[in-house]
């Protein structure tokens, strides 16, 4: 993980003091800075402009030291950063030399419709850093660490980062894996999922199990009183990632670094996790 400060972008929604509680207790136990995001969207007019942003900004730096008020006596180091701009470039700007970069999402608060925006997942796909989603729901009562894993390098960067944090947290680490057969339609008078040989959905299963205890089996070795579990089964990745983690304290996903347009979109796997949050979630890079 880099050496620089924690990072959390603060707005006016509920979610936001999760976001900054979160952030604060990360940067007290690693003893970084947090440094509070607040960012002034929207477009100004010829008329009036000056007053709507000296207005604005005003109000931006009024919740942003309302947070840091809050947090006062915590033993944090914090510095507040206020601007007028595009939030999400400004975000991903600021994750250039962060350590985390956090942020909120409505999911799980009231009145939400259970779609996540556009901006969280274009700030996720451009940060520079690991950024940490923290929805509307409480976790305090929860416990563990769940990481999906496909064998891929990106999946063990982000097992790395999983066994560190429940490591740390003397909690139960769960890798989830997921298998999809080839989808068989109903030619030939064979029902829809119908398999001639039924050896073939029991060899996937198998060799998924297989790949998955040897990305663990180095965990295991590197820390050996961590309690890890497994979980692998025919399905949807991000779903089954979802549905374990709704018990976790932690899910951990990875996604692909990329430049250029390209750095707007996610992987699948990760846009279906953050699309449906069930904890708070970590996009390791």
């Amino acid at each position: 993980m880099a050496a620089g400060p924690i990072v959390a972008g603060v707005t006016d929604r509920p979610v936001s003091r999760r976001v900054t509680d979160w952030a604060a207790d990360r940067a007290v136990a690693e003893g970084r800075e947090l440094v509070l995001i607040s960012v002034v969207g929207g477009s100004l007019g010829r008329v009036g402009r000056d007053e709507v942003l000296t207005h604005a900004l005003a109000g931006a730096d009024a919740l942003a030291a309302k947070e840091v008020e809050r947090m006062a006596g915590r033993g944090l180091r914090m510095r507040i950063a206020v601007s007028h701009g595009n939030p999400t470039a400004t975000l991903i700007e600021e994750s250039t030399d962060a350590a985390l970069l956090v942020i909120g999402s409505d999911i799980g608060g009231e009145g939400h419709d259970g779609r996540r925006g556009p901006h969280g997942r274009r700030i996720v796909a451009g940060a520079h850093s690991t950024v940490v989603v923290v929805p509307d729901i409480d976790v305090s009562a929860r416990s563990g660490v769940v990481v999906g894993v496909d064998g891929s390098e990106l999946s063990q960067r982000a097992l790395a980062f999983a066994a560190d944090e429940a490591a740390k947290a003397d909690e139960t680490l769960t890798a989830v894996s997921v298998w999809m057969p080839v989808a068989l339609t109903a030619d030939y008078g064979l029902g829809a999922g119908y398999y001639p040989d039924s050896s073939y959905l029991i060899d996937l299963q198998d060799e998924t199990e297989r790949m998955v205890e040897g990305l663990v089996e180095p965990v295991r070795a590197e820390y050996p009183s961590l309690h890890i579990d497994t979980h692998v089964a025919e399905g949807d990745p991000g779903s089954a990632i979802n549905d374990v983690a709704s018990a976790a304290r932690l899910a951990v996903v990875g996604t692909h670094g990329r430049t250029g347009i390209s750095r707007l979109l996610l992987g699948s796997v990760s846009e279906h996790v953050l699309a449906e949050l069930s904890t708070v979630t970590a996009v390791v890079r």
